[in-house]
């Protein structure tokens, strides 16, 4: 921040974004695998660069993916990069944030749903149905039984008995529950649409979408059993299963990015998969971005109206530059 100049003019959000993947790309260089890291003070992977390096190409494959429908050549060239120099190959190299049993380093959830003693937070019908049809073996692990011993939920913003339908499973509100930063489910998913659009990245789109799903379900306590008796399916098996390449990626990937919400806000925009309605007595349609600060509105007002002006208008309906379609 220049103090010298405090009403600052907006700066292009793509002109950031490749600037930010060529950053990336001088970080990466900069890894030294042989130098000294910073051992057990590394909450993530304990001092392992080679880890990180691979966490960091993990990640530029996600940063290309991202802009595809907007700079299919460029997003080509980062992702094949990426996966040349090595990403995540199994769920052992998962970006993983451990939180403590004890406050204050808690889980953000059981903060806000136990700790502050709510019980209004009931799981969704949209995520309780799909899985219900293609019998998720992941279903019990994201949430608990209903009051009738089944999984119920209610539709977005219609609210219910807290008693009546089922919540998010004990484990996740649990103090010590970890985040997950990045997975190796999500990069296979990645490299399955990779596929699909002429990358070179190896193997084919099913084999990365069977990986992917594979590693959420033995993620989440699931078994390798469980895992190729869901791909069997014919509504689940890539082959049979209905709609283009985006619908079958992006319903799985919805379901396997469960408690990220932020991951999957980006990608339900991004393959426009599944497709949801928005919440009851919604002022608006589903938001695709966040609004620009109040106090920007009133303390940068000139520079907040020609941002506003050159991206379609500061409402939550008009879509990013990487949002195509």
């Amino acid at each position: 921040m220049d103090i010298n100049k405090p009403f600052p003019k907006y700066d292009d959000a793509k002109t950031i974004y490749n600037d930010l993947l060529s950053r990336l790309d001088a970080a990466i260089g900069n890894l030294n695998t042989s130098a000294e890291s910073f051992g057990s003070a590394d909450i993530i992977y304990h001092g392992d660069v080679a880890a990180w390096k691979k966490f960091a190409n993990s990640f530029k494959v996600k940063m290309g993916m991202t802009i595809a429908d907007d700079d299919n050549a460029k997003a080509k060239s980062v992702v094949e990069s990426a996966v040349a120099a090595g990403v995540f190959t199994s769920n052992a190299d998962n970006a993983e944030f451990q939180y403590l049993s004890a406050p204050p380093n808690t889980n953000p959830i059981w903060v806000d749903l136990v700790q502050s003693g709510r019980k209004d937070f009931i799981a969704s019908e949209a995520i309780i149905e799909t899985m219900k049809t293609f019998e998720d073996p992941r279903l019990d692990n994201y949430f608990t039984e209903d009051a009738s011993g089944d999984y119920s939920g209610t539709v977005a913003g219609a609210g219910g008995n807290y008693a009546t339908f089922s919540k998010p499973a004990n484990a996740i509100i649990a103090p010590d529950f970890p985040a997950l930063l990045l997975d190796y489910a999500e990069i296979e998913f990645f490299l399955a649409e990779a596929r699909e659009r002429g990358y070179n990245v190896g193997g084919t789109a099913q084999q990365h979408y069977n990986n992917a799903i594979t590693a959420s379900i033995l993620y989440w306590g699931g078994t390798s059993a469980q895992a190729t008796a869901y791909l069997a399916q014919p509504s689940v098996n890539y082959t049979s299963a209905a709609g283009s390449y985006k619908e079958k990626i992006g319903v799985q990937k919805w379901i396997a990015l469960y408690n990220r919400g932020w991951d999957a806000w980006i990608e339900w925009r991004r393959l426009d998969y599944p497709h949801l309605d928005p919440a009851v007595d919604a002022q608006s349609e589903i938001p695709l971005r966040y609004p620009y600060p109040v106090n920007e509105q009133n303390v940068n007002r000139l520079n907040y109206e020609a941002a506003a002006a050159a991206i379609g208008g500061d409402v939550v309906e008009t879509k990013l530059w990487w949002d195509k379609f």
